[in-house]
C-alpha cells in the first residue's frame, strides 16, 4: 500500500446498514441480544473510585512518577470509563435517556474535560454518516493530515495531543453542533469536580488524572484503539475492523467494531455473542489481534498516515435527526 495523499474516496452509503439488514434477516435470534446493561454502572463506579484513590495515593509523588503511573496504571481504567461513555451515549446502560446522561457525565470525571455529552451528540452521526467528511468527526481535517504528514515523529505528536485533534474536528462539523441541558451539565458537574481534586489534593493528583487521559486515547498501546476502528491498515478496502485481543478481557469488548457498528443497539457484554451467532458475516473479515503491534505498524509505516481512511459524498437518504438504532428500527418493523 503506497503513501496516500488524499482520503480513499469511495461511491455509496456506509456498509453497515446493509449488513445489518442481511444479519437480521439470516438470524432473527440476534434481536434477543439488543438490550440494556445496568452492570455497566458498577464498571463505572469501580473506575472513578480507582482513579480517585490513585490520585490521592500519589498527590505528592515526584513528577516523573506521577507520570510514570497514569502511563503505565492509570491509562487502563480511564479507557475503560471511555468505553463506558460510549455505552451511555448509545443509551445501552439504562432504560432511561436521562439515567444513561447522568452515567456519561460521572464517567467523564477522570477525564478532566466535559466531553462525554459531546461525544454522544457526534459520535452517534459518526454512525450514522460514516465517512461523510462534513458529518463524521472521526475522520480527520485535511490540515491535519496534511500537517501530521506520514513520519513517525508527526504522528507521535497527533496521538500525544489526539483528544485536543478530535475537539477541534468538531468544529467542520457545524451541522451538528448542540449547545443543550445535557452539555451545560456535563460542563458545570466536570467543573465541580475538576475544582474539589484541586483544592483538597492539590494540581498533582489533577495532573495524574489528564495523564492518565491523555495516555488512554493517545501516545500508549490502548492508543491503537482509534487505528484499529476504521484506518486502512490490513486492506485498502475494508471499512471498519475489529479486534481480537487480550484487551477485549479488561477493556470491555471495546474491539469488537465491526460487530457494533453492524448492531450499535447492542450492549458490549453480549458483542461477542453476535459474532458467535453470524459468523459468516465476521470471519471473512480482517482483523486485528494486538495494539502493541498495531502502535509501532502506524507510528513507523510510512505507508500509513492520517488519509488512510475511506470517505464518501452519499448521505444515504439518512436525516441528520437519526440515533444509530438500525437494529430496533428492523425490529419494530418486524
Amino acid at each position: 500500500m503506497s503513501e496516500s495523499k488524499d482520503f480513499n474516496w469511495v461511491e455509496g452509503p456506509e456498509p453497515h446498514r446493509a449488513r445489518t439488514r442481511a444479519i437480521v434477516r439470516a438470524h432473527p435470534e440476534v434481536k434477543n441480544l439488543i438490550g440494556k446493561n445496568p452492570m455497566t454502572f458498577v464498571w463505572i463506579l469501580a473506575c472513578v473510585g480507582m482513579q480517585i484513590a490513585m490520585a490521592y495515593f500519589i498527590k505528592d509523588y515526584p513528577w516523573w512518577a506521577i507520570v510514570g503511573v497514569a502511563w503505565v496504571f492509570g491509562a487502563f481504567p480511564t479507557h475503560t470509563l471511555f468505553v463506558c461513555i460510549h455505552e451511555s451515549a448509545h443509551n445501552l446502560i439504562f432504560k432511561k435517556n436521562s439515567w444513561n446522561v447522568l452515567a456519561g457525565i460521572i464517567a467523564n470525571f477522570p477525564s478532566l474535560f466535559p466531553t462525554a455529552i459531546s461525544f454522544k451528540n457526534f459520535h452517534l452521526k459518526h454512525h450514522a454518516f460514516q465517512g461523510v467528511h462534513e458529518l463524521d468527526a472521526d475522520l480527520p481535517d485535511y490540515w491535519e493530515a496534511k500537517l501530521i504528514d506520514n513520519y513517525f515523529i508527526g504522528k507521535m505528536i497527533w496521538l500525544l495531543l489526539f483528544p485536543f485533534f478530535q475537539g477541534i474536528r468538531t468544529m467542520r462539523c457545524i451541522e451538528l453542533a448542540v449547545f443543550d441541558r445535557p452539555v451545560i451539565m456535563n460542563i458545570i458537574a466536570q467543573i465541580a469536580f475538576d475544582a474539589i481534586i484541586v483544592y483538597f489534593w492539590g494540581w498533582s493528583a489533577l495532573a495524574y488524572m489528564g495523564l492518565s487521559f491523555l495516555f488512554s486515547v493517545g501516545l500508549h498501546p490502548l492508543g491503537a484503539r482509534w487505528i484499529q476502528e476504521h484506518f486502512l491498515v490490513l486492506d485498502k478496502n475494508q471499512e471498519t475492523y475489529s479486534y481480537y485481543g487480550n484487551l477485549n478481557g479488561i477493556n470491555m469488548n471495546v474491539g469488537y467494531h465491526n460487530e457494533h457498528h453492524d448492531m450499535p443497539s447492542v450492549p458490549w457484554n453480549n458483542l461477542p455473542k453476535l459474532k458467535a451467532a453470524a459468523p459468516e458475516f465476521y470471519d471473512n473479515l480482517k482483523y486485528h489481534t494486538s495494539f502493541v503491534k498495531l502502535f509501532f505498524i502506524f507510528l513507523f509505516s510510512q505507508e500509513i498516515g492520517l488519509y488512510s481512511r475511506i470517505a464518501r459524498k452519499e448521505r444515504d437518504g439518512v436525516p441528520l435527526t437519526d440515533q444509530s438504532m438500525p437494529d430496533i428500527e428492523l425490529v419494530n418493523k418486524a
